[in-house]
Protein backbone atom coordinates (compact mmCIF):
# COMPACT_ATOMS: atom_id res chain seq x y z
CA UNK A 1 0.00 0.00 0.00
CA UNK A 2 2.38 2.33 1.20
CA UNK A 3 6.56 2.18 1.48
CA UNK A 4 8.98 4.16 3.40
CA UNK A 5 12.40 3.38 1.77
CA UNK A 6 15.30 4.79 4.19
CA UNK A 7 13.18 8.21 4.69
CA UNK A 8 14.80 11.26 6.11
CA UNK A 9 12.97 13.75 7.64
CA UNK A 10 14.20 16.86 9.03
CA UNK A 11 13.57 20.60 10.33
CA UNK A 12 15.90 23.55 11.19
CA UNK A 13 14.81 25.77 13.74
CA UNK A 14 17.23 28.32 15.27
CA UNK A 15 20.33 26.83 14.33
CA UNK A 16 19.10 23.47 15.70
CA UNK A 17 18.32 20.18 13.10
CA UNK A 18 14.90 18.47 14.66
CA UNK A 19 15.00 15.19 13.14
CA UNK A 20 11.32 13.30 12.80
CA UNK A 21 12.43 10.37 10.54
CA UNK A 22 16.41 9.00 10.94
CA UNK A 23 16.41 6.72 7.58
CA UNK A 24 12.89 4.58 8.09
CA UNK A 25 12.15 1.94 6.02
CA UNK A 26 8.69 0.68 6.88
CA UNK A 27 5.87 -1.07 4.49
CA UNK A 28 2.08 0.09 5.41
CA UNK A 29 -0.09 -3.33 4.54
CA UNK A 30 -2.78 -3.30 2.37
CA UNK A 31 -5.99 -4.84 4.48
CA UNK A 32 -4.34 -3.27 7.89
CA UNK A 33 -5.10 -0.03 9.84
CA UNK A 34 -2.82 1.57 12.26
CA UNK A 35 -2.79 3.81 14.67
CA UNK A 36 0.08 6.07 15.21
CA UNK A 37 0.97 7.45 18.71
CA UNK A 38 4.07 9.57 20.45
CA UNK A 39 4.98 12.21 22.61
CA UNK A 40 3.78 15.91 21.40
CA UNK A 41 6.81 17.32 19.15
CA UNK A 42 7.68 13.90 17.93
CA UNK A 43 6.73 14.08 14.25
CA UNK A 44 3.14 12.42 13.84
CA UNK A 45 1.42 14.72 11.83
CA UNK A 46 4.51 15.71 9.78
CA UNK A 47 4.56 11.96 8.94
CA UNK A 48 0.49 12.21 7.85
CA UNK A 49 1.97 15.14 5.33
CA UNK A 50 4.28 12.98 4.51
CA UNK A 51 1.94 9.85 3.29
CA UNK A 52 -0.48 12.34 1.51
CA UNK A 53 2.08 14.03 -0.15
CA UNK A 54 1.79 17.59 0.97
CA UNK A 55 5.63 17.44 2.07
CA UNK A 56 8.85 15.79 1.04
CA UNK A 57 11.33 13.88 2.71
CA UNK A 58 14.81 15.32 2.81
CA UNK A 59 15.74 11.33 2.02
CA UNK A 60 14.74 8.50 0.73
CA UNK A 61 11.51 7.93 -1.02
CA UNK A 62 7.88 7.24 -0.30
CA UNK A 63 6.34 4.86 -2.66
CA UNK A 64 2.64 4.69 -3.01
CA UNK A 65 0.58 1.73 -4.58
CA UNK A 66 -2.92 2.70 -3.81
CA UNK A 67 -5.35 5.65 -4.04
CA UNK A 68 -4.51 7.48 -0.73
CA UNK A 69 -6.40 9.98 0.64
CA UNK A 70 -5.53 13.48 1.66
CA UNK A 71 -5.82 13.95 5.37
CA UNK A 72 -9.28 13.65 6.44
CA UNK A 73 -11.37 16.78 6.61
CA UNK A 74 -7.65 18.47 5.67
CA UNK A 75 -9.52 22.29 4.01
CA UNK A 76 -6.02 23.15 2.85
CA UNK A 77 -7.26 20.86 0.02
CA UNK A 78 -10.02 23.45 -1.60
CA UNK A 79 -8.66 26.73 -2.85
CA UNK A 80 -10.03 29.58 -1.05
CA UNK A 81 -11.15 32.36 -3.93
CA UNK A 82 -13.92 29.75 -5.03
CA UNK A 83 -16.92 28.33 -4.70
CA UNK A 84 -17.26 24.94 -2.55
CA UNK A 85 -18.90 23.75 -5.52
CA UNK A 86 -16.31 24.58 -7.99
CA UNK A 87 -13.69 22.97 -5.52
CA UNK A 88 -16.10 19.78 -5.38
CA UNK A 89 -16.20 19.59 -9.22
CA UNK A 90 -12.92 20.38 -9.84
CA UNK A 91 -10.96 18.06 -7.09
CA UNK A 92 -13.98 15.18 -8.25
CA UNK A 93 -12.51 15.28 -11.94
CA UNK A 94 -8.94 15.00 -10.78
CA UNK A 95 -9.78 12.03 -8.74
CA UNK A 96 -11.56 10.68 -11.82
CA UNK A 97 -15.06 10.66 -9.96
CA UNK A 98 -18.49 11.53 -11.27
CA UNK A 99 -18.99 15.00 -10.30
CA UNK A 100 -22.41 15.41 -10.07
CA UNK A 101 -22.61 12.03 -7.81
CA UNK A 102 -19.67 13.68 -5.33
CA UNK A 103 -21.69 17.51 -5.46
CA UNK A 104 -24.78 15.56 -4.48
CA UNK A 105 -23.00 13.40 -2.11
CA UNK A 106 -21.22 17.01 -0.11
CA UNK A 107 -24.09 19.03 -0.48
CA UNK A 108 -26.44 16.76 1.68
CA UNK A 109 -24.01 15.74 3.92
CA UNK A 110 -21.79 18.94 4.36
CA UNK A 111 -25.25 21.14 5.24
CA UNK A 112 -23.96 24.09 4.00
CA UNK A 113 -27.01 25.26 2.33
CA UNK A 114 -26.52 28.60 -0.52
CA UNK A 115 -22.73 29.05 1.03
CA UNK A 116 -22.03 26.44 -1.14
CA UNK A 117 -22.03 28.85 -4.34
CA UNK A 118 -19.99 30.82 -2.13
CA UNK A 119 -16.12 31.82 -2.03
CA UNK A 120 -14.31 29.31 0.68
CA UNK A 121 -12.87 31.94 2.02
CA UNK A 122 -16.25 33.28 3.22
CA UNK A 123 -16.82 30.09 5.39
CA UNK A 124 -16.44 29.74 9.28
CA UNK A 125 -14.31 27.52 10.32
CA UNK A 126 -16.66 24.68 11.46
CA UNK A 127 -18.45 24.84 7.83
CA UNK A 128 -14.98 24.41 6.30
CA UNK A 129 -14.97 21.68 8.07
CA UNK A 130 -18.08 20.00 7.61
CA UNK A 131 -17.16 20.90 3.43
CA UNK A 132 -13.35 19.25 3.57
CA UNK A 133 -15.20 16.12 6.16
CA UNK A 134 -17.86 15.56 3.25
CA UNK A 135 -15.31 15.79 0.25
CA UNK A 136 -12.75 13.66 1.60
CA UNK A 137 -15.73 11.36 2.37
CA UNK A 138 -17.36 11.45 -1.26
CA UNK A 139 -14.15 10.00 -2.89
CA UNK A 140 -13.53 6.15 -3.19
CA UNK A 141 -9.99 5.79 -1.66
CA UNK A 142 -8.31 2.72 -0.33
CA UNK A 143 -6.39 4.20 2.31
CA UNK A 144 -7.63 7.25 4.83
CA UNK A 145 -5.18 9.22 6.22
CA UNK A 146 -6.69 10.94 10.07
CA UNK A 147 -4.52 13.37 12.08
CA UNK A 148 -7.17 14.06 15.20
CA UNK A 149 -10.01 14.24 13.04
CA UNK A 150 -12.73 11.68 13.27
CA UNK A 151 -15.78 14.19 13.40
CA UNK A 152 -16.83 17.63 13.55
CA UNK A 153 -19.58 19.68 14.23
CA UNK A 154 -22.17 19.22 16.79
CA UNK A 155 -23.14 15.64 18.64
CA UNK A 156 -25.94 14.93 15.62
CA UNK A 157 -22.96 16.07 12.61
CA UNK A 158 -20.68 13.79 14.72
CA UNK A 159 -22.65 10.67 14.61
CA UNK A 160 -23.49 11.28 10.69
CA UNK A 161 -19.89 11.41 10.15
CA UNK A 162 -18.98 8.60 12.37
CA UNK A 163 -21.11 6.03 10.58
CA UNK A 164 -20.48 7.40 7.34
CA UNK A 165 -17.06 6.81 8.08
CA UNK A 166 -17.47 3.27 9.32
CA UNK A 167 -19.06 2.45 5.72
CA UNK A 168 -16.15 3.28 4.21
CA UNK A 169 -14.08 1.26 6.75
CA UNK A 170 -15.15 -1.89 5.59
CA UNK A 171 -13.26 -1.59 2.08
CA UNK A 172 -10.39 0.54 3.11
CA UNK A 173 -7.38 1.12 5.20
CA UNK A 174 -6.47 3.93 7.61
CA UNK A 175 -3.46 5.42 8.82
CA UNK A 176 -4.90 7.49 12.30
CA UNK A 177 -2.58 9.56 14.78
CA UNK A 178 -5.03 10.51 17.47
CA UNK A 179 -4.20 10.70 21.71
CA UNK A 180 -7.48 9.13 22.36
CA UNK A 181 -6.55 5.69 23.06
CA UNK A 182 -10.12 4.59 23.04
CA UNK A 183 -10.31 5.58 19.14
CA UNK A 184 -6.96 4.04 18.45
CA UNK A 185 -8.48 0.87 19.57
CA UNK A 186 -11.78 1.25 17.93
CA UNK A 187 -10.40 2.32 14.55
CA UNK A 188 -7.20 0.12 14.25
CA UNK A 189 -5.64 -3.40 14.48
CA UNK A 190 -1.39 -2.47 14.23
CA UNK A 191 -0.20 0.30 16.55
CA UNK A 192 3.12 2.42 15.60
CA UNK A 193 5.27 4.62 17.77
CA UNK A 194 7.25 7.68 16.62
CA UNK A 195 10.02 7.83 19.21
CA UNK A 196 13.34 9.28 18.46
CA UNK A 197 13.13 9.73 14.58
CA UNK A 198 12.45 5.77 14.95
CA UNK A 199 8.92 4.05 13.78
CA UNK A 200 8.04 0.78 16.29
CA UNK A 201 5.65 -1.11 14.65
CA UNK A 202 3.21 -3.61 17.03
CA UNK A 203 0.96 -6.07 15.84
CA UNK A 204 -0.94 -5.50 18.75
CA UNK A 205 -2.23 -2.40 19.82
CA UNK A 206 -2.22 -2.06 23.45
CA UNK A 207 1.73 -3.37 22.81
CA UNK A 208 1.94 -0.11 21.46
CA UNK A 209 -0.32 2.00 23.81
CA UNK A 210 2.43 0.37 27.10
CA UNK A 211 4.87 2.10 24.76
CA UNK A 212 3.13 5.20 24.57
CA UNK A 213 2.06 5.53 28.11
CA UNK A 214 5.84 4.94 29.33
CA UNK A 215 7.48 7.41 27.09
CA UNK A 216 4.43 10.02 28.53
CA UNK A 217 5.23 9.03 31.68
Amino acid sequence: MIKLENVFKYYRSSGHRKIVLNHVTLDFKPGRSYGVLGVNGAGKSTLIRLLAGNELPNGGRIVRNARISWPLGFAGVMHPLISGRENVKFIARVYGQDPRKVMSFVEDFAEVGAYMDAAVSTYSSGMMARLAFGLSLAIDFECYLIDEVTAVGDARFAARCKEEFSRRRKKADIIMVSHSMSTITEYCDHGIVLAGGQMHVFRNVDDAIDLYKKLNA
